[in-house]
C-alpha cells in the first residue's frame, strides 16, 4: 500500500502531555512520521459543511498511540485452550510447549508467526519483541542458513504489517547447575556464548520494520561465566537486552544453591543489568533485587495474563514503579493477546494482592502499554501521538457493548482487543473496520496451529 501524506481527525486522542484523552484532534502524517498534532477548541472547529477538513479522515472513537507487545513467544499461541484446564504448574506446561517446538521448521514457523502477528495487529499492537530461541533443527544441527528461523519471524512481521525486534536468545544449558540440553531443547543451543554471538552477528535484516536485539534466556540457561559475552554483544551494538528473571521461586532457590545469590544479583555481578536491559516477569524479587534493578535503571516487562495462567504469582508492580523501575507489558505465551487486558491486570492484580484499589492511573497504564514498551524494544521514537513520532495510530470504538457509555479515560478498564477498529503502522493502514487488510487471521491461525500441534 503506498504511503501518502494524510490528515486524520480523531474524535478523541490520548496525547502524551495530558492525563486523559483530548477531544477533536487533527493529526497530520507524512510517510512514517507524525508531522502535526492540533487539538481543536470549540471555537476553532469549523461549522458543519465547511470544507477545510474535507480531506481529513475521521477517526470515530478513541485514538491511542500504537501498543507495544514487549515479550512474545509466537509459537506458544498454538497452546491456547489446550493447556488451561488441567492441574500442574509452569514445569508441566513447559513439557507441552516443547512438544510444539519440536514440530516447527522455517516454513511452518513463518505461517504460524504471520497469523499470530496479524492477530496482534488486530489488537492494536504495532511492534512486538520476539524472544527467539528456536534457532536450529530439532536434532540441534544448523539449517543451511543458521538464522533461517529468525528470518522467518522477520518475514512474518512484514506480512502482518507490524514492526519487530528480534531478541536473539542465548540458551546453552538446561539448569543452573549446567546440565546439558536434551530432547527438544537441543535446537535452542549454540554450544557456547561465543558461537551464539557469531551466529547472531551474521543476521542483519535489511527491512526497516525489523531490528535485532539480544536475550539471556535465564540464569538457568546461560552459565554465569558466559553472561558477560551476551551483555557485551548487546552493549557494543547499543541493542536491547532482555532476560527472563525470577519467574518461579524454584529459579531463585536453585540460583542461591549454586551461586550463593539471587538471579538478579548474579546478573548485576556480570554486567547484564542496565538502562537498555529489560527483565521479564521478575515475579519473585527480594527487596535487594528491586534496589539493584532500580539503581541500574533496568526495566521490567510484566506479562500478567501468562503469569496468572501458569500460576507463577503476582508481580509487586507498585513497589517497582515507586522505586523508579519503568514498566512495560507483554503477552508472552499468548493465552490472551490483548494489551488492554494486560494493562488493567497490572492494577487489578495489585488490588488482589493488597486488598486496596487505585494503584495505577490510566495514564500510567497507557505509558506501560505504549511509549515504555517501544523504548524497551529500541524504538524510542514510537508510542506517542506527537510531532516527529512514528505514525502509529490505534482507534478504539466507544460504541461497542463493552465501551458504550464509558468515558474515553476509562478505556483501559472497559475496552478489549475486539474493540480496535483501525490500526495505522508507520503511516500505513493495516487494520480497517476491525479487519486485517492482508491476512485472514482466523483461517490462517487454524491452519498453522493444526500443522504443528501434536495429535
Amino acid at each position: 500500500m503506498p504511503v501518502t501524506p494524510t490528515r486524520w481527525l480523531a474524535e478523541y486522542a490520548w496525547l502524551p502531555e495530558y492525563a486523559e484523552p483530548t477531544p477533536d484532534v487533527l493529526i497530520e502524517t507524512d510517510g512514517e512520521r507524525i508531522t502535526g498534532v492540533t487539538p481543536l477548541t470549540a471555537g476553532s472547529r469549523p461549522p458543519a459543511g465547511v470544507e477545510v477538513f474535507a480531506d481529513a479522515v475521521p477517526l470515530p472513537g478513541l485514538t491511542l498511540p500504537g501498543l507495544s507487545n514487549v515479550h512474545s513467544h509466537a509459537f506458544h499461541r498454538a497452546l491456547r485452550g489446550r493447556t488451561h484446564g488441567g492441574r500442574g504448574d509452569f514445569w508441566s506446561w513447559r513439557d507441552r510447549m516443547y512438544a510444539v517446538a519440536d514440530r516447527l521448521d522455517p516454513d511452518t514457523y513463518l505461517a504460524l508467526a504471520r497469523a499470530v502477528y496479524a492477530e496482534m495487529a488486530l489488537a492494536g499492537i504495532t511492534c512486538v519483541g520476539e524472544f527467539h530461541y528456536l534457532h536450529h533443527r530439532p536434532d540441534g544441527g544448523a539449517y543451511d542458513d543458521p538464522n533461517a528461523m529468525g528470518a522467518a519471524l522477520v518475514e512474518a512481521a512484514a506480512h502482518a504489517g507490524i514492526r519487530l525486534t528480534l531478541l536473539d536468545t542465548c540458551y546453552l544449558t538446561a539448569g543452573v547447575d549446567g546440565q546439558a540440553l536434551a530432547g527438544p531443547q537441543r535446537r535452542f543451543g549454540d554450544g557456547d556464548a561465543a558461537r551464539w554471538a557469531k551466529r547472531a552477528s551474521a543476521f542483519q535484516p535489511t527491512d526497516g520494520h525489523a531490528r535485532v536485539g539480544a536475550a539471556v534466556h535465564s540464569v538457568r540457561a546461560v552459565p554465569a561465566d558466559q553472561l558477560g559475552t551476551v551483555a557485551d554483544w548487546a552493549r557494543d551494538r547499543r541493542a536491547p537486552l532482555h532476560v527472563h528473571l525470577s519467574e518461579q521461586p524454584a529459579e531463585n532457590d536453585e540460583c542461591r544453591a549454586v551461586h550463593g545469590r539471587t538471579p538478579t544479583a548474579l546478573l548485576a555481578e556480570h554486567g547484564v543489568l542496565g538502562p537498555d536491559t529489560t527483565a521479564v516477569h521478575a515475579t519473585h524479587p527480594t527487596g535487594g533485587d528491586l534496589a539493584l534493578l532500580a539503581e541500574s535503571r533496568t526495566g521490567v516487562c510484566l506479562c500478567p495474563t501468562t503469569e496468572r495462567d501458569l500460576a507463577d504469582g503476582i508481580v509487586p508492580a507498585r513497589r517497582m514503579a515507586d522505586a523508579g523501575i519503568r514498566l512495560s507489558l507483554g503477552s508472552d505465551s499468548h493465552a490472551v493477546i490483548d494489551l488492554f487486558e494486560e494493562a488493567r491486570a497490572v492494577e487489578l492484580d495489585e488490588r488482589l494482592r493488597t486488598r486496596r484499589r487505585g494503584h495505577f492511573t490510566p495514564a500510567e497504564l497507557l505509558i506501560a502499554a505504549t511509549s515504555a514498551g517501544h523504548a524497551a524494544l529500541g524504538w524510542a521514537d514510537a508510542g506517542r501521538i506527537a510531532r516527529g513520532a512514528r505514525a502509529d495510530l490505534v482507534t478504539v470504538r466507544l460504541d461497542s457493548a463493552r465501551t458504550a457509555g464509558v468515558p474515553p479515560v476509562g478505556a483501559f478498564f472497559a475496552a478489549g482487543a475486539a474493540d480496535v477498529a483501525q490500526v495505522v503502522v508507520d503511516g500505513r493502514v493495516v487494520v480497517a473496520e476491525g479487519r486485517h487488510l492482508t491476512v485472514d487471521v482466523p483461517a490462517e491461525l487454524s491452519a498453522s496451529i493444526e500443522a504443528v500441534t501434536p495429535a
